[in-house]
């Protein structure tokens, strides 16, 4: 499947973000998934759909059957992008910190 999506789009939705979270326990087909949600079997595969087409799910299909993957290849480089927010903010509030038990000794 061609990549037509942002992935962070892809992620955006709680639906979608449920649906990664099932398949990165387990493999599962779209019967399967669908009976987690309380929605039509065909709006949650408009889901895998777009997951898939971000390559956050893989698939192979054996006859008839569709058994879906997750995609930690993929989901690696949510972490790497999301990573440099993270460290930013552990010196943002370390420096926090700094200044609140700096206020908290002057008090004493």
């Amino acid at each position: 499947m061609d990549t037509r999506r942002d992935v962070f789009q892809a992620i955006a939705d709680p639906t979608r973000r449920a649906i990664l979270a099932l398949i990165a326990m387990q493999a599962m087909t779209p019967n399967a998934i669908a009976g987690h949600f309380n929605t039509s079997r065909q709006a949650v595969s408009k889901h895998i759909q777009i997951l898939a087409e971000c390559q956050l799910l893989t698939y192979e299909q054996t006859g008839r059957e569709i058994v879906y993957h997750f995609n930690p290849v993929k989901m690696k480089e949510i972490d790497i992008w999301v990573e440099q927010f993270r460290k930013m903010w552990e010196v943002k509030f370390e420096q926090l910190d700094d200044v609140l038990n700096k206020n908290n000794d002057i008090k004493q």
